[in-house]
C-alpha cells in the first residue's frame, strides 16, 4: 500500500507547489472512515482510494482532484456526509464527491433504471466540472483492473456496462490509452476466446516482424535527419478489441489484417508534420484511399494527427500517425492533457473550457441527454451519442456536421435542427438525389430536401443512428399519435352533446373529467380517443352531470302465436323461429325438438351481427337453445353433430327501434385528419362510433378497426358504400370474427346485454 509521503512525492514530481497538508488529511480520512472494510479480493478497501489517486497522478492532475481519488467513495460507502466533506475540505471537493456518490434507495423496478439514473446523475456532475469524469474514469479504470475476483454473473455485467459507457466516455474525451486498457479488458471477459486469438496472432506478428520494425523505425529516422526533420519514432501494436472491432467492421478473418502494427512519428511543428508526410510518400509506396489529415480537420474529440499508410520491406503494411509533441500529449491523456501542469505553473481547469472542443461537445450532448427522456430511452440514447467513430460532412453552405459512422441524411438533418429533421422527405448527396436511408462518409455535401407539412414516421427510427434523431422522431410520432386522439376524442363527445342537445362549459368539462380519471378536458378527450374510456361510461356521466332521464326500452313483451309456423321467443322478443323441413331424426334432435315452447332460455353468439342478418339455431335436449349468425366457424363442428337445426329470423317490429354494434375493418393512409374524414362519414350515415382500434400495419398505412351502433343491415351497407367512396381508405368491409373478438364480445344469457336495456339514447 502506497503511503502518504510516496502519494505526496508522486504529485511534487509534476507540481512543486502541492498542498501537502490537503492531501495528507484526506489520505488519513478516508483510511480511517473506510477502516476494516474489504474488497473482494480481501485487500483492505482504502487500497482502493489510494490506486485511483495513483492513477489521477499519472494524468498530473490538480490537488483536489488527487483528493477526490482519495474521498470519492466515503459518502457512499461510509457514514461520511456531504455536510461533513464541505466542512472539511471545502465546497468544491464535496460537490465533486456528491457527483460521484450513486443514488440510494431508488423506488425503481429495474436495474436498467437505476443504472440509467446514476448514469444521468453522473452526466449532470461531469458537464459542472470534468474532474468529475476525470475521478470517475480512474475509478473504473482501477475496478476493472481487480475485476477477476468479483463473481462471474457480476462481473460480466460491469464488463458490458464498461463497454457501452465507460470506454466510450474515454474515447469521447480523447483519453484513448484509458480507452483502450477498458476495452481490452472488458473484451477479454465478455468474449475470451476471440481475446485469446487475437492475443496469439499479435505475439506471433511481432516476433515475425521484430526486424522489419526496427528497420521501418531506423529508416524513418535516418531518412527524416538528413531533411533536417528532428523525429522520435515509436513502434506500437493496436490493442486487441480495435482488432477485433475492425474485423467486424469489415467481415474479414484475422489472417486478412494486414495493418496491426503501426508507427507514430513525433515531430516538432505542423509544418514538419506535413514535410514528414511527402518524405515518407516519396521513400515508400502508399496505399490508396488510406491518407487522412486530422490535422486541418482534427477529430470531436480534439485528437490531430495525420494517417497514413505505406508498403513496407517485406510488403508489410505499416500504418503511420504523424503529429507534434503536443498532440501527441492530447492523443494520450485526452482532455486531461489541457490540464497538465507546465513549467511549475498551477494547473488552469478553466482552460479546459476554452481549449477542449471536446468538452463543449460532451457538455452540449449531456444537455440534450438529461432534457426529459425516459429512463427506458436513456441509455439507449446516452450509448449512441457516446460512440467515438464519426464521419464529416458539410451543408452546401460549408458548415461542417460530425456525426457517427452510420449517419443517415435524417441524422444529418436533426443535427442542423429538430424543425429541419421533422420536414425532412429527401436529400441531395453530391448533387444526386438518393434514398434517406444512404449512409453517409466523410467528405459528403449533403442538401436537405423539406416538406412543411410533412412528419417523421415511426420506421425512420430503425434509420437513424444518433439519439437526437430518435429522440425527435418518437417525440414527434407521440405528439402526432396525440394528436389525431384528441381530434377523435373531441368528435365523439360532440356527438354526444348534439344527440342529448346540451352544451359544457369550462366547469362541468372539468368535472366530468375528473369523474372519469382524467385532470383536464383535454386529458379526457385524448383518452377517449385512445380507446381507453368507451363512448358508453361517457355518455352515463354526462347524463349524471346534466341531470338527463334514462330512457329505459322494456323488451319483454307479450307473445303471440304468429302466422307461417313462426314463434316469437319469450327471452328476447327479438327473433322468430321456426324447424325447417327435412330435419335429421336423430334421437337427441328428436329429444329436443320436443322440448322446443316460448320459454326456453336462448344464447345468442353475438359476433356483430345485426337486424337482417342470417341466423341458425342450434337444439340440444335439457340446453338453451345456440343462435349462430351463418357466417359462424362454430356451425362447422355442427355438421354432423346429433342437434336439431332451427331456422332463426329477426323479429323486425322489436328490433327496429334499437342499435346494435357490430364492427368493420379498413385500411386507411397515415396523414393528418384521417379519423376526422373517417368519424365523420359514419356519422352521416347516421351510425354511431362506440369504439376503436388502430394498428400501424406499415409506415404509410393504418389498419382501423371500429365497433359501431347501426339499426339494421341495411344501414351498415350504407356505411360500408360511403366508406369505400371516401379518398385515402382501402379494403372497407365487416370484420372477421377474429377481429370482431377483438374490440367487442357480447354473449346473451337469455336476455339483452345491458347496453341494450339501459341506452340513454
Amino acid at each position: 500500500m502506497m503511503r502518504q509521503y510516496e502519494l505526496v512525492e508522486r504529485v511534487q514530481a509534476y507540481n512543486p507547489n502541492v498542498d501537502e497538508q490537503l492531501l495528507n488529511k484526506a489520505y488519513v480520512y478516508a483510511m480511517q472512515k473506510h477502516g476494516s472494510q474489504k474488497r473482494a479480493s480481501g485487500d483492505p478497501y482504502f487500497n482502493h482510494p489510494l490506486e485511483v489517486a495513483a492513477i489521477l497522478t499519472e494524468l498530473k492532475l490538480d490537488d483536489a482532484s488527487i483528493a477526490v481519488g482519495l474521498l470519492h467513495d466515503t459518502i457512499e460507502d461510509t457514514d461520511a456526509t456531504r455536510a461533513e466533506i464541505d466542512q472539511l475540505f471545502g465546497a468544491e471537493i464535496g460537490a465533486i464527491v456528491d457527483g460521484l456518490t450513486k443514488i440510494e434507495r431508488l423506488n425503481l423496478v429495474s436495474r436498467e433504471e437505476a443504472q440509467a439514473e446514476n448514469l444521468r446523475k453522473l452526466l449532470l456532475a461531469i458537464s459542472q466540472d470534468v474532474r468529475v469524469l476525470l475521478v470517475k474514469l480512474a475509478d473504473r479504470l482501477h475496478n476493472m483492473r481487480t475485476l477477476q475476483y468479483m463473481p462471474p454473473e457480476k462481473r460480466t455485467r460491469i464488463a458490458q456496462e464498461t463497454m457501452d459507457i465507460y470506454a466510450p466516455l474515454a474515447g469521447r474525451m480523447g483519453m484513448q490509452d484509458m480507452r483502450n486498457e477498458l476495452e481490452d479488458i472488458s473484451f477479454k471477459i465478455l468474449q475470451p476466446d476471440h481475446y485469446a486469438a487475437i492475443m496469439a496472432r499479435l505475439d506471433e506478428l511481432q516476433n515475425e516482424y521484430a526486424e522489419t520494425i526496427s528497420t521501418i523505425s531506423t529508416e524513418l529516422s535516418e531518412r527524416l535527419g538528413a531533411e533536417g526533420i528532428t523525429a522520435r519514432v515509436k513502434a506500437r501494436v493496436k490493442s486487441p478489441y480495435s482488432i477485433f472491432a475492425k474485423i467486424e467492421r469489415k467481415s474479414i478473418a484475422l489472417e486478412q489484417l494486414s495493418d496491426m502494427i503501426g508507427f507514430r512519428v513525433i515531430v516538432g511543428s505542423i509544418e514538419e508534420c506535413y514535410r514528414t508526410v511527402g518524405v515518407v510518400h516519396t521513400k515508400w509506396k502508399v496505399v490508396p484511399g488510406r491518407f487522412k489529415d486530422y490535422i486541418s480537420v482534427p477529430k470531436h474529440n480534439d485528437y490531430q494527427s495525420i494517417h497514413t499508410t505505406i508498403v513496407g520491406p517485406g510488403r508489410q503494411r505499416a500504418e503511420l500517425q504523424i503529429r507534434t509533441e503536443e498532440m501527441d500529449r492530447v492523443a494520450e491523456f485526452g482532455i486531461a492533457a489541457h490540464a497538465l501542469y507546465k513549467d511549475g505553473a498551477s494547473a488552469d481547469l478553466s482552460r479546459i473550457e476554452n481549449e477542449s472542443q471536446a468538452y463543449g461537445s460532451l457538455r452540449s450532448t449531456i444537455a440534450h441527454l438529461t432534457a426529459g427522456n425516459s429512463t427506458e430511452d436513456f441509455l439507449e440514447y446516452t450509448k449512441l451519442e457516446l460512440f467515438q467513430d464519426q464521419v464529416f460532412c458539410f451543408t452546401p453552405r460549408g458548415r461542417l456536421i460530425a456525426l457517427p459512422r452510420g449517419a443517415t441524411p435524417i441524422d444529418f438533418a436533426y443535427a442542423l435542427h429538430t424543425d429541419i429533421g421533422d420536414t425532412t422527405v429527401g436529400a441531395k448527396i453530391n448533387g444526386s438525389i438518393l434514398p434517406l436511408v444512404t449512409q453517409l462518409r466523410s467528405g459528403d455535401e449533403v442538401e436537405i430536401i423539406r416538406d412543411q407539412n410533412h412528419l417523421p414516421p415511426m420506421n425512420w427510427l430503425g434509420i437513424a443512428a444518433t439519439g437526437k434523431a430518435r429522440a425527435a422522431i418518437r417525440r414527434s410520432v407521440r405528439q402526432a399519435a396525440t394528436s389525431r386522439a384528441l381530434g377523435l376524442g373531441e368528435h365523439v363527445l360532440s356527438m354526444l352533446l348534439e344527440r342529448e342537445g346540451v352544451m359544457l362549459d369550462d366547469t362541468e368539462a372539468k368535472a366530468l373529467a375528473e369523474a372519469l380519471g382524467s385532470t383536464s378536458r383535454r386529458e379526457l378527450l385524448i383518452a377517449v380517443g385512445e380507446g381507453k374510456i368507451g363512448s358508453e361510461p361517457l355518455a352515463a356521466e354526462l347524463a349524471k352531470l346534466k341531470g338527463l332521464r334514462k330512457r329505459r326500452r322494456k323488451l319483454d313483451l307479450p307473445v303471440a302465436d304468429t302466422a307461417d309456423g313462426w314463434f316469437a321467443l319469450r327471452a328476447t322478443d327479438l327473433f322468430r323461429f321456426r324447424v325447417p323441413g327435412g330435419q335429421r331424426s336423430g334421437p337427441n334432435a328428436k329429444a329436443a325438438l320436443a322440448q322446443l315452447d316460448f320459454h326456453m332460455p336462448v344464447t345468442v353468439s353475438w359476433e356483430g351481427v345485426v337486424p337482417g342478418d342470417r341466423l341458425v339455431g342450434i337444439l340440444q335436449p335439457d340446453t338453451p337453445m345456440l343462435v349462430y349468425p351463418i357466417h359462424s366457424d362454430a356451425l362447422i363442428d355442427k355438421h354432423d353433430s346429433d342437434v336439431a337445426w332451427v331456422d332463426v329470423r329477426w323479429n323486425q317490429n322489436r328490433a327496429e327501434d334499437r342499435l346494435y354494434p357490430t364492427v368493420i375493418t379498413m385500411e386507411s393512409v397515415n396523414k393528418p385528419g384521417s379519423l376526422a374524414q373517417i368519424s365523420t362519414a359514419i356519422a352521416a350515415c347516421e351510425a354511431n362510433i362506440n369504439n376503436l382500434v388502430m394498428r400501424m400495419i406499415s409506415p404509410d398505412f393504418h389498419q382501423m378497426i371500429f365497433e359501431i351502433e347501426v339499426r339494421d343491415l341495411a344501414q351498415l351497407t350504407d356505411v360500408l358504400a360511403t366508406l369505400k367512396r371516401s379518398p385515402g381508405l382501402s379494403a372497407v368491409q365487416r370484420a372477421g370474427i377474429r377481429e370482431a373478438g377483438m374490440i367487442s364480445t357480447l354473449e346473451w344469457d337469455g336476455k339483452i346485454d345491458k347496453r341494450f336495456v339501459d341506452d340513454d339514447r
